[in-house]
């Protein structure tokens, strides 16, 4: 059985987080059995028990009971992963929220919550719409619900003060000494002992329209983006055309056949003729064009495997693995350590 991780990254923003409201260092690693090299790498993964741990030394360490509170509202998902990349992708707060929810676990894996699955649910109730929190047992670690929430709340309060979308906050534990540090972290209501870990939020915010004119994922992260989207758009073949269509969509993960059919203006049987009339299918173009990215972005040496799996449309890096042996013959990890040596 695959255990939880989060990033290196994720972890080492935390102890820095910790000392800087009067943790020791070296106490602090101590306590969660980390050594500096387990933290010199971004790729590398730390167990979710030793993150758990961490946490909970640093509230000790640092006196800070709310921690994981402030964690939440300070650190920014952004500048530990592509996260903030993907989101600026997106056109409305929905779609970000989607990709938040697939890309997520390259920071933080949670117990409970499998591979492929969603651990953030929109849910439509009487009282309004909420965002629920699917894992499971969620009060062994209550910390995690309050860094998620001050993530996802104070996040947005960032980019839009003057809207304050989120209505109320609800939390499955107990009501701790702290209570009151909630209300002034999140500037929101809250409940304890609630029988879920939610936000109300305003119907106001599926809709809510991000970034006038949104980034191209991969136009960012491969050097060779603009040559290739230039290739694309001037190559005559239909293949081309579904590949123009495809690669701006690539790091969602969600790619039918018919959806692309659609943006062409033809039926999905027409495409169907027309790629094999070029002796290609859209599962071999879609293939094809996931390898070529894959190496634009290994080669360009702004992210890591995992990040790259995710980008190229995999649900899980395993799967990115064992496609990348059978397009190369070798691992993705293999050609980054081949790269940092020339």
């Amino acid at each position: 059985m695959r255990h939880a991780t989060v990033s290196a990254g994720y972890a080492a923003a935390l102890i820095e987080l910790a000392v800087s409201f009067g943790a020791d260092r070296t106490e602090l690693m101590r306590c969660a059995g980390l050594q500096t090299s387990d933290l010199s790498d971004p790729e590398r993964r730390v167990p979710f028990p030793v993150f758990k741990q961490l946490m909970r030394s640093g509230k000790k360490l640092s006196s800070t009971p709310s921690l994981a509170l402030e964690f939440g509202a300070v650190v920014k998902f952004e500048e530990l992963s592509i996260v903030g990349l993907v989101a600026h992708a997106a056109t409305t707060m929905l779609e970000a929220f989607e990709q938040m929810n697939r890309y997520h676990r390259l920071v933080i894996e949670v117990e409970g919550v499998s591979e492929g699955e969603d651990r953030f649910k929109l849910v439509r109730r009487s009282d309004g719409l909420w965002i629920e929190d699917t894992r499971k047992n969620p009060n062994d670690f209550p910390e995690l619900t309050e860094s998620t929430l001050g993530r996802f709340i104070c996040g947005y309060n960032r980019n839009f003060s003057d809207l304050r979308l989120v209505k109320s906050a609800h939390v499955t534990h107990a009501k701790p000494s702290y209570a009151d540090e909630y209300e002034r972290i999140l500037e929101c209501p809250v409940v304890f002992d609630s029988t879920r870990n939610a936000m109300l939020v305003d119907d106001a915010w599926a809709t809510l329209q991000l970034w006038p004119k949104p980034r191209y994922v991969f136009g960012v992260l491969s050097k060779h983006a603009e040559r290739l989207l230039s290739e694309l758009k001037t190559n005559a073949t239909v293949r081309s055309k579904v590949e123009e269509h495809l690669l701006p969509i690539l790091h969602t993960g969600d790619i039918q056949m018919q959806s692309i059919a659609d943006v062409m203006k033809v039926s999905r049987q027409t495409l169907y003729r027309k790629l094999k009339s070029e002796n290609a299918t859209f599962e071999s173009t879609l293939d094809e064009l996931r390898h070529r990215m894959a190496r634009h972005y290994l080669e360009g040496e702004k992210v890591s495997v995992n990040e790259t799996a995710y980008l190229v449309g995999f649900s899980d890096p395993s799967s990115f693995s064992r496609a990348f042996k059978r397009w190369t013959g070798h691992s993705p990890g293999k050609l980054k350590t081949d790269l940092r040596r020339s």
